[in-house]
């Protein structure tokens, strides 16, 4: 109303002192979380990151792929406990959403590349050059069947009726990814992990890219590409919106991602020569720029949804997501008025709060303090 930008592009629906367009990991595939504490949330990947790098550099690649592999997985998991993102039934969501996802990833990763086989090693050592058949592997098989893969713990608690909000379809999209790129990591390096330490050396710098691209950067962009399929599922207003065109082009979108992420990461690797440090380096490059993408892209999704959300709450007379007592935001703990889907003190969605956050009660006690009840709206 101040500015007369009616997308408000300038202030994320669910950090507004943050452009959409931004590169702000934390505030993208943990909206619910990046109001109160973000940097609990870097400082834990950060530590993670710099303890890979380290191993990886003194040989301790058994170490540094446990750690790669299972990082942003456990980071991830210890927020959807942080946050109480479904109250009363997180240890079934979260297991549904990220073991199954990893058991099937642990499977279909096996027979891809042990049973049908590919003629490059773990590190992209090659020195017959790219190959058709490992192309067609990658930029077809992979994609496609490990796509599917991940959408069906996501679409499976999506369709239920306390899990079909936005935020929660595309946050299972985001632990399914996840999950699937931590049992991938392991079954692609299981030779590195079983082979004990190798020691510092010249191949130093093609570990250390290996671990960063399967630990780090892959883990983000199957997250990022299933969440926005999974968004998409749940939709907007009540109920989810199920087997839409919609659904299917972001379904199809998240293929090509994984497409373009597989087939580049291969070609990029014979750059240089067999086992190439340059060759894995361009790798992690590409990477972090189908990263980079995926993130405006999903900020650019959860920011429309959740404003298109607050007109359709407004035209049927009011939020579900925020009860009609006196209620605080989460994040700014100013009051909240009464079933609003914005902060109207910092601008926040209060689809982007914990759901535990948004209907807490404070009403007026006798001594003329407000005691909070406890109480929460799903």
């Amino acid at each position: 109303m101040r500015t007369g930008d009616a997308e408000r592009k300038k202030a994320y629906a669910a950090r507004p002192d943050e452009p959409v367009a931004s590169f702000k990991l934390v505030s993208t595939i943990m909206p619910q979380g990046s109001g109160k504490q973000p940097y609990t949330y870097k400082v834990a990947l950060g530590i993670a990151l710099l303890l890979t790098v380290v191993t990886a550099a003194l040989g301790a690649l058994p170490v540094a792929i446990m750690i790669a592999a299972f990082a942003i997985p456990i980071v991830y998991i210890i927020y959807l406990y942080d946050v109480n993102l479904w109250e009363d039934e997180p240890i079934p969501v979260v297991a549904a959403a990220f073991v199954l996802t990893g058991v099937l990833a642990a499977v279909f990763t096996w027979l891809w590349k042990d049973q049908i086989g590919l003629t490059l090693d773990t590190i992209g050592a090659n020195s017959a050059g790219p190959s058709l058949r490992d192309l067609l592997i990658l930029l077809l098989l992979v994609p496609v069947v490990s796509e599917l893969i991940r959408q069906i713990g996501p679409l499976y608690l999506a369709s239920r009726p306390r899990y079909d909000d936005l935020m929660d379809g595309f946050t299972f999209g985001v632990v399914a990814g996840v999950g699937y790129a931590c049992f991938e990591t392991l079954v692609l390096h299981w030779g590195w992990i079983s082979g004990g330490f190798a020691g510092p050396g010249s191949s130093a710098g093609t570990w250390i890219s290996i671990v960063l691209l399967h630990g780090f950067i892959k883990p983000l962009v199957y997250g990022s590409a299933t969440g926005l399929a999974g968004a998409e599922f749940s939709g907007l207003g009540e109920g989810y919106d199920g087997f839409t065109p919609r659904w299917a082009a972001a379904l199809l979108q998240a293929m090509v991602v994984n497409a373009l992420f597989h087939g580049g990461v291969y070609l990029l690797g014979f750059v240089g020569g067999q086992g190439s440090t340059i060759g894995a380096v361009l790798g992690v490059l590409w990477g972090l720029v189908l990263l980079g993408a995926l993130i405006i892209r999903v900020r650019t999704v959860l920011h429309k949804g959740l404003l298109e959300a607050a007109l359709e709450s407004a035209a049927r007379g009011g939020s579900n997501h925020a009860s009609g007592d006196l209620a605080f935001c989460s994040r700014c703990e100013m009051p909240l008025l009464p079933h609003s889907d914005f902060c109207s003190a910092c601008g926040t969605s209060v689809r982007s709060v914990p759901k535990s956050a948004r209907g807490v009660a404070a009403p007026i006690g006798a001594s003329g303090h407000e005691a909070t009840t406890g109480e929460t709206q799903a």
